[in-house]
Parts: C-alpha cells; structure tokens; sequence
C-alpha cells in the first residue's frame, strides 16, 4: 500500500506531495500550550548558490524539519517532544505541546492541533481557531484523518460505513463524495495547491486518489501497491514516485529488507525502476521537483558506514542519461514547501548544517539554498581540549589522560605523538566514540607499547576521519613536553630502568626495560635488544651509575680504573656518555662504591664509598662536572663485615635517601638516611639474599613513586618493589622479564 511514516522525515512538495499515514489521534486535550521562542545566537552561513539571499535565520540543534509554510516553519524537538512554529524572517515564534501540524493555503499558513477531543485549525497570522470534535457524537465515532490547505478532515463511523468530512471556518462541514461503495479507512494528506492526497481501501483492495479541495469530490482513484506498505511515496500532477519493499530469496523475514524506488508517469500509466542503488534502510525518502527526483537515505552522518545514498540526490526525468546530481552531503527531515519546493533539514560540506531549500528548474540543476542555519558545520570539526602542554609521568599511575571534543561521533580518531629527537611514536586511536567528548589514556609507551616514551619535546597530531565518508578527514597538530624526574639507572632519558653490564671483551652494554601493567598483571620487560654503549671498558675494577651529579638532567657513571682514578662519565641522554672528565686520584683505598641516592636532601644523588679497613666515607655532590664532589666526610667504621652496599634511594619513608647492606652471611640491613649524609641505626630486613650476583638500586621502576631493589642471579632476576615503609621496605619478589646472562665473567650495575 502506498501508505507512509510521519512527514517530518518526507521529501515532497506542494507540486510532489508526500502521502502521509493516517495520524493517530493526540494524547492531549487542546488548547495545546504555547510559549515564545527565543532564537538564540549562531552564527550565519552563506548560501550554496551564487544569487545573492538573505542572511539565513536561526535554527535550533538537534530539532527535526516537520512543516514548512509561506511565512513559517515547524520544527521538533525529538527528545522532548516540543514543537516550535517558526518566522523565516527571524526565526522567531511560539513553542507548542502536544501533536503539531503546519499546512498552508496560496497565502496562508494553519498550525493543527490533534488532542483527545478536539483538532484545533488556527490561523498563524490571525484568531478565532476553527474546533472540530473528536470522539463518540450523536452521529458515530468521529476520528481525525488528515488536513490540507485550510481544511481539516474527519472520518465517521456509522452504522451505513465509513463517512469523510471536510472543516473549513469559511464553508463549515460538507461530506467528501466520489468514494466508491464500501470505502473505509480514509486518511489525508497535502497535495498540490488545489488536491489533496487520500488513501483508502474499498472491497477490491487498497487505493488512492485525488480529492479536489474546492468541491470536496474525490477523483482519479489508483491501486496502491501491496509491496510499498511503510514505503515512502510523493505525487505531482504529472508523476508519482515510492519505495518499494524487495524482498531478499530465503531472508525468512515478515518484512522486505531492501529498498528500490520506483516513478509512475501518470499521464501513460508507464512504471519505472530508477537506476539507484537499492537501500537497506527504511529511511530511503523520495520527492518530485519540477522534472527531478529527489531521494536518500536519513540519518547518514550518525551512520558509521558509507552509503552513496547518505546524499540527498535528483535523478533527471527528462534526461533519464544524465548523471544524477548530489544537492547535499546528507538529510535528517524534510517537508513539501508550500511554493513547490522542498524543505530539508541537513548538510553541505564547507556550508554547514541547517535548514535548506530546495528549487526545481525544469530541466537545469535544482537549485540550493541555506535558509536556517544551526551554526555547526557538516564536515568533521575538532574541539576544545586536547593533550596538555605538559605531560608528567610521575603523577597519575604513570599514564596522561585528556579529553578532546569532536562535532560528532560517527568518526575514526587517532592521535600520535612522535617524540621530536629520536622519531619514536605512539597512535592512540577511538573509533565511533559513544559521546562527541572523546576519552584518550596514554600510558607512557611508544614504539607500539615496547618502550617508555623519552622525556623532552614531542609534535601531536589528530585526525578525525568521517566513517560514513561525509566530508575531508579533520586535523589539528600541536606539540607538548614529556617530564619525568631524574633517575640514577636511565640513560636514555625515558624515566625507566637501564642496566649496564660489561662482558667479558670489555664492551659496555646497555638495556633498556619498561613496567607493563598487563604483562602478567604487571612485570618489568625488556625494551628491545641490548645495545652497545662502546669498547674499552676492561681499564676500570669499578663502575658505578649515580644518578644526576653533574648538571646533565640525565644519569651519570662513574669509573674507577686499576690505577685508583675515578673518572666521571656524563650521560647525554641518548643512551651513551660524554668523554670522560677525571675527577680524582686515590680511590684504590675503596672496595665498595656506591652511589644514586641523595643522602643530605638537597635534590642531587650523593656518592658513598666503604674503605678496606670499614670506614664508610659520604662524598656529596655538587652539580659541577669539573668538581663532582665536595670533600669527603666520615660516617663511621664496621662496614668491613658488608659485601654490598646499595644506595636505594628513600624506600623507608624517612628525611632522606637510604642504604641497604648484605653482610657475608646474606643478611640484608636497612639504614635509614637522616638528611645530613649519616643513618638510623640498622634494621635487619632478611636473610638469604647471598642468592643474588648483583643486588642494584634502581629507583622507581613502575610509576608509583616509590623506589625498588633489583636481584639479579644465574637463575633469575627479580624486581622489590618499594612499600614506603621502614619496617617493611619491599614487597614479595616479581620475576622480571630481563634475559641477563649473569656470571662470572659480567658484571651489571
């Protein structure tokens, strides 16, 4: 049947009309409540063609196109289900409860109100409402079945059948004839300026046909195809043009699932099929401009798909060769315009949303015109928000976590940040978000979450492109700085772990390692392969990584070589050291060296060294890479019983940087840092730790501010990770995901 869904979502005109489904009757009584409407601030969009137009009015965001007239419009607030009659002149109007309807004569526009008991025609320039009744009367059952022009039309059941009336305030109530015998189910719609569209079914089937509004007579009665049923169909004087339900061999479905339009010369009866492509949406709508088709698929730029029917397009009827023309990028709703043009609520690219209408020029392009702008573009634009200037790492677990906005979510976002001296990377991608404002997390890795993200400059880039291929792919760059604190084991300026050994040729190697918080619900890992640092490195019994002494914002080394020279190895950043700089000869009296922890809180990493008669010595840093440390201090004696001293950093909670100590038993000892370069008495924190080749205080290895112990042995290496607590400094042992060859003949630090 050619019956259809509500109009506000229809392509027709007054000359190409959508046939409407009966209209319920409204939920309530009139009058319906009516308030100013307030327009509200946008800003102005030109007009797609090149005439000069007026500067287009306000139309309100997210409000369907339901009704246009000679002076004004209807809109709809589908959330709250709010109508709005408004001016084209200002856009300007009154704000209406209740089911709504704008229908217009030559000259006139009528706002219809449907309510439990009455319909309500007024006049929108004038008083004095025309009130017809609803319901149970003397006469029958009294249901509403549809207006046109100035007329509002009501169908009877009687005890004789089905009876369709006519209301107008100038000719009162006159019954509609021409109806053949037996007629039921009358329901009407807007046609041209003089005919309204009426469908009905007698006893031979469904049917449709043409009431003349002046003399209330029905004529030119045509069959409704069965297929068409909840089809959307538009007639002319001279076409009719619906879609038609197909139906796919073996869906199994009670309804078809594609959809093909089809136009219908009136004049020779000739049926067409229009080289479209079939719709799998229900949402296909038609209309008929002066020799022109109009059709497309609603709701396409919420669509996360791309459909060459999301166009609002016109098919020639005069030149069936000519290509069709697209005339917007998509619709929401449309309405027949009272002029014989259409009004439709959408988009165009590089012209923005809003009301837009619609000409036909006989056989020339229809022509398009913004008349009622919302003030939001068409195409995919970026908001407010975005990664910040400043990116810290050592807040937040570890991770940054902004917000950017987009104009919708029909979208495939990504944003990568590339780090500006090394090119290593990180894309952070969303696809269809659930709301415009868009949630990224970054964890702090680049390199596809291999490696920590090095601290230091960074460009951003976002690209948000359109999933249902409705205008260019939007972008925005930027550039930020990535900070963490410095940290004694990292060399290559990522805020995380780097372990240095030394084999047996003399090569220093470097490893990189990162803290996956999903890799056995967190574990310490491998960045990429060890990397050679260089060669020569057999010359030096001691080497030790300090942490910051020098002013490189980086971590530093220091070497002592076989004739007891220390030497200061600054770090780049990079991974690698400057040349050396010698810092000082006699440092053979030492057997333990250790460094990396600031013991007299002044914000520098300090160095301690053991003597081989015991006597624990405190160098303090400076910052100076010509002078690293001032002049030595003496802490005390009976350090001789310790085969491992461990500048941990503060894991006891106390003023300043602490120490750990393995006696020669396995024993290891706490001694907490005072903040003037001395310790707390010990505290035994275990045994067996003679288990481990190298013990190496690494600082925080996963983001929770908290300094940890690394175990390193032939059979495994392990991670401590801090508690803060003097009485219990380390939590349970991680297996760390390094793959160290520890023995003999390498040394790690």
């Amino acid at each position: 049947m050619l019956l259809v869904r509500p109009h506000r979502r229809h392509l027709a005109a007054a000359v190409s009309t959508v046939l409407a489904a009966t209209v319920g009757v409204g939920l309530l009584a009139l009058p319906a409540h009516a308030s100013p409407l307030a327009t509200g601030a946008v800003t102005a969009v030109g007009a797609v063609t090149a005439d000069a137009v007026e500067a287009p009015v306000p139309f309100p965001k997210n409000a369907e196109l339901v009704g246009a007239g000679n002076t004004h419009f209807l809109t709809l607030n589908p959330e709250t289900g709010a109508y709005g009659v408004r001016s084209y002149k200002d856009g300007t109007g009154q704000g209406y409860d209740g089911r709504v309807q704008l229908r217009s004569t030559r000259t006139d526009d009528y706002v219809i109100h449907v309510g439990h008991y009455f319909v309500e025609q007024r006049n929108v320039d004038a008083s004095g409402p025309l009130q017809v009744p609803l319901g149970v009367t003397n006469t029958g059952t009294v249901g509403y079945a549809g207006s046109a022009g100035d007329a509002v039309f009501t169908s009877v059941e009687t005890e004789a059948g089905t009876v369709l009336r006519k209301h107008t305030a100038a000719g009162g109530t006159t019954v509609v004839t021409g109806f053949p015998e037996g007629s039921i189910w009358m329901s009407v719609a807007p046609g041209t300026h003089d005919h309204a569209l009426v469908t009905f079914s007698d006893r031979t089937g469904a049917k449709w046909g043409l009431l003349d509004l002046a003399t209330g007579v029905v004529g030119e009665i045509h069959d409704r195809s069965v297929a068409a049923t909840d089809g959307d169909v538009a007639v002319s004087e001279t076409h009719v043009v619906w879609t038609e339900g197909v139906w796919t061999e073996g869906d199994g479905e009670d309804e078809p699932d594609l959809r093909k339009v089809f136009v219908l010369d009136r004049a020779t009866d000739e049926v067409r099929e229009l080289p479209a492509e079939a719709a799998w949406s229900d949402e296909l709508q038609v209309g008929l401009l002066d020799g022109w088709v109009v059709y497309g698929v609603a709701d396409g730029l919420a669509s996360g798909t791309t459909n060459p029917l999301h166009s609002l397009t016109a098919y020639s009827l005069t030149d069936p060769a000519a290509a069709p023309v697209k005339l917007l990028d998509h619709l929401t709703s449309s309405t027949a315009g009272p002029d014989g043009s259409l009004y439709v609520r959408g988009g165009l690219v590089g012209q923005g949303e809003g009301m837009y209408r619609i000409q036909g020029k006989g056989g020339a392009k229809p022509e398009v015109t913004l008349v009622a702008t919302t003030g939001e573009p068409t195409e995919v634009a970026i908001g407010a928000g975005g990664p910040p200037a400043v990116v810290d790492f050592d807040g937040n677990g570890g991770k940054a976590v902004f917000d950017r906005s987009f104009s919708r979510t029909s979208v495939d976002v990504t944003i990568t940040l590339r780090h500006v001296r090394t090119g290593k990377s990180t894309v952070l991608a969303v696809t269809h978000p659930e709301s415009p404002t868009v949630r990224f997390e970054w964890d702090g890795t680049v390199s596809h979450g291999s490696e920590a993200a090095p601290n230091g400059a960074y460009t951003w880039k976002i690209e948000a492109a359109p999933l249902n291929g409705i205008g260019p792919t939007a972008t925005e760059e930027g550039s930020l700085t990535v900070t963490r604190v410095t940290r004694p084991h990292d060399f290559n300026d990522n805020g995380t772990l780097d372990l240095l050994s030394r084999d047996a040729d003399g090569r220093l190697w470097r490893q990189d390692s990162f803290y996956s918080p999903y890799a056995n619900d967190g574990q310490l890992l491998e960045a990429g392969p060890g990397v050679l640092v260089g060669s020569g490195w057999q010359v030096y019994d001691r080497i030790e990584a300090t942490g910051d002494i020098a002013g490189s914002a980086v971590g530093d080394l220091v070497a002592r070589d076989k004739t007891g020279v220390l030497w200061l190895y600054q770090g780049r950043g990079t991974g690698g050291f400057t040349g050396r700089v010698q810092v000082g000869g006699g440092w053979q009296v030492y057997d333990k060296i250790s460094g990396g922890s600031d013991l007299d809180g002044d914000g520098r990493p300090d160095l301690l060294a053991a003597d081989t008669s015991g006597v624990l010595w405190f160098y303090a840093s400076t910052g100076d890479v010509t002078r690293p440390f001032a002049a030595r201090q003496r802490i005390g004696g009976g350090w001789g019983v310790y085969d491992k001293l461990v500048a941990t950093g503060n894991i006891g909670g106390a003023a300043a940087g602490d120490l750990v100590a393995r006696d020669r038993d396995g024993a290891l000892w706490l001694y907490l840092g005072k903040g003037d370069g001395t310790f707390t008495a010990r505290k035994l924190i275990g045994a067996g730790w003679n288990a481990y080749t190298h013990l190496v205080g690494v600082g925080d290895t996963n983001g929770d501010g908290r300094s940890d112990l690394v175990g390193l042995s032939p059979t495994g290496n392990w991670l401590y990770k801090g508690t803060g607590s003097w009485s219990a400094p380390f939590k349970g042992r991680e297996l760390m995901g390094l793959e160290y060859p520890v023995n003999g003949s390498q040394l790690v630090f």
